[in-house]
């Protein structure tokens, strides 16, 4: 794994993790897990989520549970650069994908709740950077190919974010309010969004897999700007959703460090 380090405007000295295979993803994951906690950032929430997900699609790949553990090895790498070099273009002037912009400039955002800011890294990861992994991993006719791998993984997605989704009731109380106003239309409003973007996300990938570099630029142009919108929903939802996020907000865990803690040890 490689750490390019870079001065901050302000003087702050920063490192861009480029992973060159999964093991270093999954470290790349831990160490900003490591800094969110030491910082108390809210950066953590989904990097701890994030950062399991890798450690089990790591172990199927040693279980030989994929066609081809190895491309879904440099598959895995590609989406987990594309993490680390969205965080520091953030970090670096604020700059980098729109929805990614979206996402990170909530985390100082009080009003805030816990799931909201792990939806807002699912949102930008799997509606714009999956489908761009994908396609590079897998360009032209291969991507056909990795249908099968690509699917298998929401297995193993379903287990983390479940996971997840239950020891959020350890950290927010009143997360039950979302199904009582109709913000949840599924039991597990985690695994529901990964499930419905994930399926978008390979229709989106067999798209780019097959376009020009030029066509390739607009079409990720195009879903940058509907994750960004999606973001935006995420983050400011309408009836009765927003003073149910107010109360739910108002019963949760101030203690970041302890909520990134809490968050990254969900998987057992």
């Amino acid at each position: 794994m490689r750490v390019h380090a870079e001065l901050h405007g302000c003087g702050r000295e920063l490192g861009m993790v480029v992973a060159g295979n999964i093991d270093e993803v999954v470290d790349g994951l831990a160490q900003v897990v490591r800094e969110a906690r030491r910082g108390g950032d809210r950066v953590g929430y989904f990097a701890a989520l994030y950062r399991q997900v890798t450690v089990e699609v790591r172990t199927a790949i040693h279980q030989g549970l994929f066609d081809d553990g190895a491309r879904m090895d440099r598959f895995d790498t590609l989406f987990g650069n594309r993490y680390f070099e969205a965080y520091d273009a953030w970090r670096r002037d604020r700059s980098g994908p729109r929805c990614w912009r979206e996402t990170f400039g909530l985390l100082d955002d009080p009003d805030t709740v816990i799931v909201q800011h792990l939806l807002l890294g699912v949102n930008a990861h799997i509606n714009l950077d999956l489908a761009v992994a994908a396609a590079r991993t897998s360009p032209g006719e291969d991507i056909h190919a990795l249908r099968r791998d690509f699917l298998l993984i929401n297995d193993i997605l379903g287990r983390v974010v479940l996971a997840v989704q239950d020891s959020l009731g350890a950290l927010s109380p009143l997360m039950s309010l979302l199904d009582q106003v109709g913000a949840r239309t599924d039991e597990r409003i985690l695994d529901f969004s990964v499930r419905r973007s994930r399926e978008e996300a390979w229709f989106n990938a067999v798209l780019l897999a097959g376009q020009s570099e030029e066509e390739r630029a607009a079409t990720i142009e195009r879903l940058d700007i509907r994750a960004a919108v999606l973001a935006r929903l995420i983050a400011r939802p309408g009836g009765l959703v927003r003073p149910a996020l107010q109360l739910i907000r108002g019963t949760e865990s101030d203690d970041v460090p302890a909520v990134i803690t809490h968050l990254d040890r969900a998987v057992r």
